[in-house]
C-alpha cells in the first residue's frame, strides 16, 4: 500500500470518529434518563412552593409537577435518542456524503462562531468606550484614525486593538466560509460575505448609536445564515434520495446474499475496528491531558512531589484512565478493539516462535474481543462505580488471559502432533514448541499461586482456577501424546497398542475438561442466583450448558459406543497364526506395515486388528473386496444399521483420517 493510500485511509478513519464521540456524550448522561444515584428523585422530592414542602401543598399541584418532570425527562430521552440515531447515520455514510455533511456542519459552526465573536467584541468595545474619561482619548476610533493617533489605536487596553483583532478573526472566518459553504457561489454574494462578517467591526469604528452597534452582530449573521438555510432546504430531497437508495441497496443485498454478508461487507467498508481503536485512544488521550493539567496545577502551587509519590500518581492516573476508558458502551467497544489488536499480535508473536504460518492467530483477536465484550456486558461494567469497575475490569482481564492461553494451546497442539507424527528431525522446531508448552504450564501455575495468595475464596477465583488447571491438563495431554508418537517413530516394529494409549490419554483429558465444564456451570448458577444475575449471564449459561455439557456428553458417549462396537466386531474375527502370516508374507493393506499379528476377515483378507478397527469406524465392508466383514444375526440390528448407515459413515469419516482430540468429548465451543 502506497503512502498516499495509507494517508487517505487514515483520513477516512478520522472522519468517522466524531460521530462516536457524539454517541459517547449522550451515553454519558444515560440518554437523559434518571441515573441510579437518585439525583432526579431528590430534585422532585425537594420541590417547594413559597418555602412550603410539596407534601404540605395541594395534591393536584404535586401531580402537575410530577407529570411535568416526567414529560421533561421523556423529551430529553427522545432528543438523545434522535441525536444518537443521527450520529450513527452519519457514521455509516459513504465518504463523499460524509465530507458533504462535515462541510455543512463546518459552515454552520463558522456562522455561530462569527456571531458570538462579534457579540463579545462589541460588548468589550462598548464597555471600554464608556470607561474612557481621559481628555487625550477621542470619542471614536474613527477620530483616532483621522488624527493619526497611533498611540491610542495600538493601546492594549483601548478599543482600537480589539477592533483590529476582531477584523482579523472575522476576515479569517469569512475566507474559510467562502470555501466550505455549499450554497450558490454567486460572485457578488462571495464578495459580500467578508463585508457581512466584518460589518460590526466597521460600525465599531464609527460614532454610531449604541443600540445599532449592539444589534449589529445579528444583521452580520443574516447573509451566511441565509445561505446555510438555503442549502438545508434545497438538499432535503437529495438527503431523502440518499437514505432511500441506501435502504434499497441494503434490502437488495440481503435478499441476494443474506444479512450476515451485508454486515460483514459494511464492517469492512467502515473499517470499524480501526475507527473504534482511534476513538478510544483519542478519548483516553483527552482524559490523560486533563489529568496532567491537574497534576501541573498542583506542582505550580508549590507541592513537592517525591519519586515515590510520582510513581503513585502515575499508577493512579493509569487506574483512572482504565476506569474512564470503559464507562460507556462505546468506550467498552473501543477498549475491546484495542484488546483485539494486542491479542492478534500476541498470536503473531507465538507463531513467529513456532515458525508456523497457520491462520489460527487471526481468530485470536476476534474471539478475544467477543469474549471481553460479553464479559463486560455480563458483569455490568459500565454501571459500576469507579472503584468496583476497576476491580471488575482486572478480573475480566484475568479471565481473558486464561482464555488466551487456551487459544495459544490450539496453535501449539497441531504443531506438536505434526512434528511427532512426521518424524521431523528439526531439533530447533521441537525446542520452540516445547518451550511454548513450558510457558503454558508455568504461567497458569504462577498466576494461580499469586491469585490464591492475594485474594480470598470467591466464585471469580474458582472460575479462573478452573480455566487455568484446564489449560495445564490440555498441555500435559498434548505432551504425553507427543511423547508416544516420538517413541513410535524410533521403533522398528509396528506398535499395536499405540492407538489404545492415545485413546485413553485423550479420554482422560477430555473427561477432565467435561468435569470442569460442569463445575463452571454450577459456579455460574451460583453467581446468577446469589451474586449478580442478568439476562446476558443466563443466556450464556444456557449456551454453555448446551455446547460444553450436552453436546460434549453426547459426542463422547457416541464415540465410546462406536469404539466398543468396533472392538466387538474385531473380536468376532479369527486371529491369524504365525504360520499363516509367514506363508502370506505381506503387509497390512491399510497401513502398509509388516504384520506380526493380524485378523482374518470372512473374505480371507489379513489386516492389523488396530487398523481394521479404525476402518470399522467408517464402514462395515472389507477395504479390499468390499464384502461384509461380519454376520448380523439380529434383524433389529440390521434395520437400525440400514437406517443409520449413511449418518454413521459421514460422522465417523474424520475419525479414521485425522483422529482429532475432540472425538471423545470434544473441545466444542470452549
Amino acid at each position: 500500500m502506497s503512502l498516499r493510500s495509507k494517508a487517505l485511509a487514515l483520513v477516512e478513519v478520522l472522519l468517522r470518529v466524531p460521530p462516536l464521540f457524539v454517541v459517547d456524550e449522550f451515553l454519558k448522561i444515560s440518554l437523559g434518563l434518571p441515573v441510579s444515584n437518585g439525583e432526579e428523585v431528590s430534585v422532585l422530592s425537594n420541590v417547594t412552593v413559597d418555602h412550603v414542602d410539596i407534601s404540605d401543598a395541594d395534591g393536584n399541584y404535586y401531580d402537575a409537577n410530577f407529570y411535568n418532570a416526567f414529560f421533561f425527562t421523556l423529551l430529553k430521552f427522545l432528543v438523545c435518542c434522535i441525536g444518537c440515531m443521527s450520529a450513527l447515520c452519519i457514521f455509516v455514510l459513504y465518504t463523499k456524503h460524509l465530507i458533504i455533511v462535515y462541510l455543512y456542519l463546518t459552515s454552520v459552526g463558522l456562522v455561530f462562531v462569527s456571531y458570538w465573536t462579534n457579540v463579545s467584541a462589541v460588548k468589550q468595545i462598548q464597555s471600554l468606550t464608556l470607561v474612557i474619561t481621559s481628555p487625550y482619548h477621542s470619542t471614536s476610533i474613527l477620530d483616532d484614525i483621522l488624527n493619526l493617533n497611533i498611540k491610542n489605536l495600538l493601546d492594549l487596553d483601548g478599543p482600537g486593538i480589539l477592533v483590529i483583532q476582531n477584523f482579523a478573526i472575522q476576515f479569517l472566518l469569512a475566507v474559510i466560509f467562502k470555501y466550505v459553504h455549499l450554497g450558490p457561489r454567486n460572485p457578488t454574494m462571495q464578495m459580500m460575505l467578508p463585508i457581512s462578517f466584518m460589518a460590526p467591526s466597521f460600525l465599531a469604528m464609527l460614532p454610531v448609536p449604541p443600540n445599532l452597534l449592539h444589534h449589529s452582530p445579528v444583521f452580520s449573521a443574516l447573509l451566511p445564515l441565509l445561505l446555510v438555510k438555503f442549502v438545508l432546504w434545497t438538499s432535503a430531497y437529495s438527503v431523502i434520495q440518499v437514505v432511500y437508495a441506501g435502504y434499497q441497496h441494503g434490502r437488495l443485498f440481503v435478499s441476494n446474499y443474506g444479512l450476515s454478508a451485508l454486515v460483514e461487507t459494511e464492517w469492512m467498508r467502515l473499517n470499524v475496528p480501526c475507527v473504534l481503536r482511534v476513538f478510544w485512544v483519542l478519548r483516553v488521550a483527552e482524559h490523560a491531558i486533563l489529568l496532567l493539567m491537574d497534576y501541573d496545577d498542583e506542582a505550580e502551587e508549590g507541592l513537592k512531589v517525591s519519586t515515590i509519590l510520582a510513581v503513585q500518581s502515575l499508577a493512579s492516573m493509569a487506574k483512572s484512565l482504565l476506569v474512564t476508558g470503559c464507562e460507556t458502551i462505546t468506550a467498552v467497544l473501543g477498549m475491546t478493539s484495542v484488546i483485539s489488536f494486542f491479542c492478534h499480535y500476541i498470536g503473531n508473536f507465538f507463531q513467529w516462535i513456532l515458525l508456523t504460518d497457520e491462520e489460527e492467530d487471526k481468530s485470536i483477536g476476534t474471539v478475544s474481543a467477543i469474549l471481553f465484550y460479553i464479559l463486560a456486558l455480563q458483569t455490568g461494567l459500565t454501571s459500576l462505580n469507579p472503584e468496583k469497575r476497576f476491580i471488575r475490569l482486572c478480573r475480566n482481564f484475568c479471565l481473558l488471559f486464561t482464555a488466551l492461553l487456551h487459544f495459544l494451546h490450539n496453535i501449539v497442539n497441531p504443531m506438536l502432533m505434526s512434528l511427532s507424527a512426521s518424524h521431523n528431525p528439526s531439533t530447533h522446531r521441537h525446542v520452540r514448541a516445547l518451550a511454548v508448552c513450558a510457558f503454558l504450564i508455568m504461567f497458569p501455575i504462577s498466576l494461580l499461586v499469586y491469585l490464591w495468595s492475594q485474594h480470598s475464596l470467591s466464585t471469580w477465583l474458582l472460575a479462573v482456577s478452573a480455566f487455568s488447571i484446564e489449560v495445564i491438563v490440555k498441555v500435559v495431554v498434548s505432551l504425553m501424546i507427543y511423547s508416544l508418537f516420538l517413541v513410535d517413530a524410533y521403533r522398528s516394529t509396528f506398535w499395536e497398542q499405540l492407538d489404545d494409549y492415545v485413546y485413553y490419554i485423550r479420554a482422560f483429558g477430555n473427561t477432565i475438561e467435561f468435569c470442569f465444564g460442569i463445575f463452571l456451570f454450577f459456579n455460574g448458577a451460583w453467581i446468577l442466583l446469589f451474586e449478580s444475575g442478568g439476562a446476558i449471564r443466563a443466556v450464556m449459561m444456557c449456551i454453555h450448558a448446551y455446547f460444553n455439557i450436552w453436546c460434549e456428553a453426547r459426542a463422547g458417549w457416541s464415540v465410546f459406543m462406536k469404539r466398543r462396537t468396533a472392538v466387538n466386531k474385531i473380536n468376532s474375527l479369527r486371529e491369524a497364526s504365525p504360520d499363516q502370516l509367514d506363508s502370506l508374507d505381506d503387509v497390512c493393506a491399510i497401513c502398509y506395515q509388516e504384520m506380526h499379528s493380524a485378523k482374518i476377515t470372512r473374505c480371507n483378507h489379513y489386516f492389523h486388528g488396530v487398523c481394521l478397527r479404525k476402518w470399522l469406524y467408517v464402514q462395515d465392508r472389507c477395504p479390499l473386496c468390499h464384502d461384509i466383514l461380519y454376520k448380523i444375526d439380529n434383524d433389529a440390528n440390521k434395520d437400525n444399521n440400514s437406517e443409520a448407515g449413511n449418518e454413521e459413515n459421514s460422522n465417523n469419516q474424520n475419525l479414521l483420517l485425522e483422529e482429532e482430540p475432540e472425538l471423545l468429548l470434544g473441545e466444542g465451543v470452549r
